[in-house]
């Protein structure tokens, strides 16, 4: 169902449907849908479906080998970027399965729409500047050589995911889902509750993960393993809009938009890892009330 739009926290957000089946949503995600007007002021293209390519497209010779590194890099970030990860976070944390699915920050469409412009750091980005953005904050690590292997195989992973993307236009699922305002305030003492009847057994009931050998099968959701407090993810609205649509994994939208809202009240304040560049963000005075100051 569709609601009428209101402003949380500084942040326009609507009630969308619950999520489809995972299986479905593999052939219909510190970034939002295109709503007609693209973030360069310009008029964005309508967006369009969002569907995976086979692998069976993936190029032979160098470019094929550099598309199956950076998906390496994805989904085993912690194994094969080690040196540039600051926490127990891979990529595929927030971007859930290789960044295919929608409403949970696909790369899929991203080549076609990059450069744009970004509030947060009130310029226009490259797609390297914004996977950079990533690996200082959600990964609270250091910055790839935007010149070097590992960046040019992630940018070759996210042009083949694109394959089929006209230039211009986003995919249906990018991003997050956006919500309705909660009917109430979130509270953190319900939000504790949320977190240990349905979020405790895979997070760890003080939000450390679960460890799997050297990585976390399960991410650190604060603590010093978990992303800093500049990451998109260390807002309330944007971690409700994640928690509703695809939480507890494999029963997203079983969550009102209460629970959703009140259990990101509580972890999003947790101990986390301090990111002292985010003093910089949205220097026009534009900064979200849920973010970080």
């Amino acid at each position: 169902m569709s609601g009428t739009p209101r402003t949380y926290a500084g942040r326009r957000v609507r009630m969308t449907s619950p999520c489809p089946a995972p299986r479905r949503l593999l052939v219909a995600i510190f970034a939002c849908a295109f709503a007609g007007v693209a973030s360069n002021g310009l008029a964005a293209d309508p967006p369009v479906p969002l569907r995976v390519p086979s692998t069976a497209s993936i190029p032979s010779g160098p470019l094929g080998v550099d598309v199956r590194r950076g998906e390496a890099l994805f989904n085993t970030t912690q194994a094969t970027a080690q040196a540039y990860v600051g926490n127990g976070l891979q990529c595929t944390s927030c971007h859930l399965q290789g960044g295919t699915v929608a409403y949970a920050a696909p790369l899929v469409g991203l080549w076609g729409v990059f450069p744009e412009f970004v509030a947060r750091s009130d310029r226009v980005e490259t797609l390297a500047d914004r996977i950079n953005d990533c690996f200082r904050r959600s990964m609270n690590g250091r910055p790839l050589p935007v010149d070097g292997t590992d960046m040019r195989a992630l940018l070759a992973y996210t042009a083949w995911l694109s394959t089929g993307v006209p230039t211009g236009s986003s995919v249906v699922g990018r991003g997050f889902a956006e919500l309705d305002a909660p009917p109430e305030a979130p509270n953190a003492g319900r939000g504790e509750r949320v977190y240990s009847q349905q979020c405790s057994a895979c997070h760890g009931p003080d939000g450390a993960g679960l460890r799997a050998g050297d990585t976390y099968a399960m991410p650190p959701l604060w603590g010093p393993q978990s992303f800093n407090d500049g990451a998109g993810m260390a807002r309330v609205s944007i971690a409700a809009a994640f928690v509703h649509a695809k939480m507890p994994l494999g029963r997203g939208g079983s969550l009102t938009v209460q629970e959703a809202y009140d259990v990101a009240s509580y972890f999003t304040v947790k101990p986390r890892p301090e990111y002292a560049a985010k003093t910089a963000d949205w220097p026009r005075g534009t900064k979200p009330a849920d973010a970080r100051n």
